[in-house]
């Protein structure tokens, strides 16, 4: 199950609608094989620490929390710097 937490929502919506087409198509991906190599998904630390990080593009980064088995909740969305900078 996919969740979007309210700032993800508002930080989707403010990204060019290009982005947001990468988004949902690596979405996609991310749902059929969170593996696949080029989300480049890993988990993150420091501030970050318990949440996972998903390549878009080549400087959009999704971040998101595994709850339990089955939920995704996309939390964040943005450049890197934005994101961690």
């Amino acid at each position: 199950m996919i969740r979007y937490l309210p700032k993800f929502k508002k930080q989707y919506k403010k990204l060019p609608l290009q982005i947001q087409k990468q988004f949902d198509d690596r979405l996609r991906i991310f749902l059929a094989d969170p593996t696949a190599p080029m989300l480049r998904v890993h988990p993150l630390r420091g501030d970050y620490k318990g949440y996972w990080s998903m390549n878009v593009s080549g400087d959009i980064r999704a971040l998101y929390l595994i709850q339990g088995e089955d939920i995704i909740i996309f939390a964040l969305i943005g450049s890197h710097s934005k994101l961690y900078g």
